[in-house]
């Protein structure tokens, strides 16, 4: 491939509106281009990559038995009506109508027609297990897109399904996708974590989420430096440290027009840990429940969710919580409430602390309550974990680290098979639910966070497996007929042992097309110039190293592929 016929739209400035590291460098080095907020137009260069990434995702899936198929985008919404996710998606999920009115959407996810289709085959255990992927185009009204692309409506994932008769089967099928996750990111060259995660909307037993420790990542894991524990927030685990709570006369307080746990904690001169906040969540839009965490603490609601076994939860709005309760927000909490609610407080909060809270009356708050007071209260892990928590498997401190969320596998069980009639009939000849997994991996996500990890001051330096190119040859004067001649000799050599590469041939200044090659990852360019050949050599740069290597020009394709076959030999798992 020769630059100067290809499309690399590259810019000598990042964009104002590009928010982090991997949004302004696949801007900047001509990647992508935004046709509106959340959709992205790949380019040349992002599309090279993309198919790399794909390559080694579709031969980790082979490896493991999975057989590819391509299933619609767009689905009859009847099918969603039928597991319940019509209504758990919400706003997410693209809907539309045909010209007959019909109803469909745009799937951000294929478990209903998986089912959809095993319910129609399927007859027999002989049959099972089966492994289904396909590398396809997703979905999703973001509310908000943002972060280039790793957070868009439109969007390129593998997603695998299983189907198994037993739960032996389904434990087999999820260690090897496990597995082959594993491989699949240490081939794109990209250090990872694996953590426990909750199954959300999916639904199922389990789940686990591969992540990518990175200062742009939107999800956080609580990780244990220790033991290696580590967790998705949603459903980490830890043990708050140690407090020496106050003694409290219990009392109520005039605290006029103070609703803030900071406003409060000033007024009342008590420190936030001896606060305890009242939150009314709204449970599957016909429950309230009241949740209680300490006043320096976050309420995950995730927790709460699976505490209650519900399908969604969301905070009460102002408005609700007066007509439910008769209080305005501000001044809630447990204590000699008008209406009872079901109460659940974080297993956090000691039950014999003496704390304030709202008193239930307007400008009011009560001092001196305790839990153990309170009749009927619930308690749980309900709070978010925090960087200084205590592991709960070593004792040792936590960390919370942002990251980004590239793969995430689940057992769902029956919950999509059971909807929509997926049955087989095992040995005995009775009817059984197909037992179920699904297994999801963001194709832009692993280059985006490539970008983002192998960042510097000068662009990216890709790993060579998924680097658009992986030579680029950059002739410093084309005009030079001794620097084109020796140039397009490497360049012949190297493709005739099939090395994916590219040669600078612009006539522009030799500044121009290191800053290019440099901002775009190319990990390994060979520079042929004047002085260097004058005493005839050629020189070698590695990327992510910045080193400088002189090799003589007869020897330049030969020290080249060592070094290629050395960063390829890295990333074998």
């Amino acid at each position: 491939m020769r630059w100067s016929r290809m499309f690399i739209p590259t810019l000598k400035d990042s964009p104002s509106d590009a928010e982090n590291i991997s949004h302004k460098l696949m801007l900047k080095g001509g990647y992508i281009r935004q046709l509106f907020a959340g959709a992205y137009s790949f380019l040349p260069l992002a599309q090279r990559s993309l198919l790399k990434i794909t390559s080694i995702v579709r031969e980790e899936m082979n490896r493991i038995g999975a057989q590819e198929i391509l299933m619609p985008a767009l689905n009859p919404i009847e099918i969603w009506d039928k597991t319940g996710r019509n209504d758990v998606m919400g706003d997410e999920m693209f809907r539309l109508k045909d010209r007959k009115e019909r109803l469909l959407c745009l799937a951000p996810t294929h478990e209903e027609v998986v089912a959809t289709i095993a319910a129609g085959e399927i007859r027999s255990y002989r049959e099972l297990p089966q492994v289904w992927y396909q590398i396809q185009t997703k979905f999703r009204d973001e509310p908000r897109p943002r972060s280039g692309i790793l957070r868009v409506r439109e969007f390129l994932m593998k997603d695998s399904y299983t189907l198994a008769a037993t739960e032996e089967q389904l434990d087999i099928s999820y260690n090897r996708h496990a597995e082959a996750y594993k491989r699949i990111l240490k081939r794109c060259g990209l250090d990872f974590i694996v953590v426990g995660a909750s199954t959300g909307t999916m639904g199922g037993t389990a789940s686990q989420e591969f992540m990518v420790l990175s200062d742009a990542g939107e999800d956080e894991v609580v990780f244990c430096p220790n033991c290696k524990y580590a967790a998705n927030v949603e459903v980490a685990e830890s043990i708050l440290p140690e407090y020496s709570w106050q003694p409290m006369e219990k009392e109520e307080v005039y605290t006029p027009a103070k609703k803030s746990i900071e406003e409060v904690s000033e007024f009342l001169r008590i420190p936030p840990e001896q606060l305890v906040k009242s939150l009314v969540m709204v449970v599957d839009e016909k429950e309230f429940v009241m949740a209680l965490v300490r006043g320096d603490r976050k309420l995950c609601e995730e927790k709460l969710k699976l505490h209650l076994g519900a399908s969604n939860i969301r905070p009460a709005q102002d408005k609700e919580i007066e007509e439910a309760l008769g209080v305005p927000a501000g001044f809630l909490g447990p204590y000699k409430m008008k209406k009872k609610i079901r109460i659940i407080a974080d297993d956090g909060i000691e039950k014999d602390m003496p704390f304030a809270t709202g008193a239930n009356r307007v400008d009011y708050h009560i001092k001196g309550l305790r839990l153990s007071e309170i009749d009927g209260i619930e308690f749980a892990d309900i709070r978010e974990a925090e960087t200084g928590d205590t592991c709960t498997r070593c004792g040792k401190r936590l960390k919370r680290i942002p990251t980004i969320e590239i793969g995430h596998i689940f057992k769902l069980g029956t919950k999509y098979s059971k909807a929509l009639g997926a049955n087989f009939l095992d040995e005995n000849g009775e009817s059984k639910p197909i037992i179920m997994g699904s297994y999801g991996i963001g194709i832009g996500r692993i280059l985006a966070a490539a970008m983002e990890l192998f960042a510097d001051e000068a662009g990216t330096a890709l790993p060579i497996s998924i680097a658009p190119f992986e030579v680029i040859i950059t002739p410093l004067n084309v005009t030079n007929p001794l620097i084109l001649e020796t140039a397009e000799k490497i360049y012949k050599e190297l493709l005739e042992k099939n090395v994916d590469l590219i040669i600078d041939d612009r006539d522009i200044r030799a500044g121009s097309k290191f800053k290019d090659a440099e901002l775009i990852g190319i990990p390994l360019r060979i520079t042929v110039g004047e002085k260097s050949l004058a005493s005839g050599k050629v020189e070698i740069f590695i990327r992510r190293d910045k080193k400088k290597i002189e090799v003589p020009k007869e020897k330049a394709t030969d020290e080249l592929l060592k070094l290629r076959e050395e960063m390829f030999k890295e990333l074998t798992p």
